[in-house]
C-alpha cells in the first residue's frame, strides 16, 4: 500500500501558534469587557444607594415643622449610612453625609419664610472618593400648612 505524503496535510506550528494568540486576545478581550460591565454596575448601584440615601434624609427633614427646621441642634448636621440598609453590613462601604440648613438663594420679600436645606454625601470605592449632593426648598408655610 502506498501512500502519498503530498495528500495528507496538518497545522504547521506557525499556524498553531497564531490561532493561540487570536484566541488568547479574544478571551481577554472578553475578559476585560466582562469586568468593565460589573465595574459600571456596581457603581451606578452605589449611585443609586446614596440617592436612596439623600432623598430619605431630605423626606424627613419635609416633615418637620418649620420652627424645627429653625432650630440650630434639632437636624443633626452629619450622618451615616451603610451600603446594605438591613441585615448584617457585608459591605465596608459607609455613606458619610452633611446636612446643611441656610437661607434661601432668592431675593424675593418672601425670602425669610425659606430655608435651603442641603445634602451632600460622600464615599470610598475602589479608592476613589465620590460624592454627590441634593437640595431643596422648604417654606413656613408649606406641607406643614396643609397637613397638620
Amino acid at each position: 500500500m502506498r501512500i502519498n505524503l503530498s495528500t495528507r496535510s496538518a497545522f504547521s506550528l506557525l499556524e498553531v501558534l497564531a490561532a493561540m494568540a487570536v484566541c488568547g486576545i479574544v478571551l481577554l478581550s472578553l475578559y476585560a469587557g466582562l469586568s468593565a460591565g460589573f465595574a459600571v454596575t456596581q457603581v451606578a448601584r452605589e449611585n443609586l444607594r446614596a440617592t436612596q440615601v439623600m432623598v430619605e434624609k431630605l423626606e424627613t427633614i419635609r416633615l418637620y415643622t418649620f420652627d424645627e427646621i429653625e432650630r440650630t441642634n434639632f437636624i443633626p448636621t452629619t450622618f451615616e449610612s451603610p451600603y446594605y440598609s438591613y441585615g448584617t453590613n457585608r459591605s465596608s462601604l459607609v455613606y458619610s453625609g452633611r446636612v446643611t440648613i441656610g437661607p434661601a438663594p432668592v431675593s424675593a420679600s418672601y425670602s425669610n419664610d425659606l430655608k435651603q436645606v442641603l445634602i451632600q454625601i460622600q464615599w470610598t470605592s475602589g479608592g476613589v472618593v465620590r460624592s454627590r449632593q441634593m437640595d431643596t426648598l422648604i417654606a413656613r408655610n408649606g406641607l406643614q400648612a396643609y397637613i397638620y
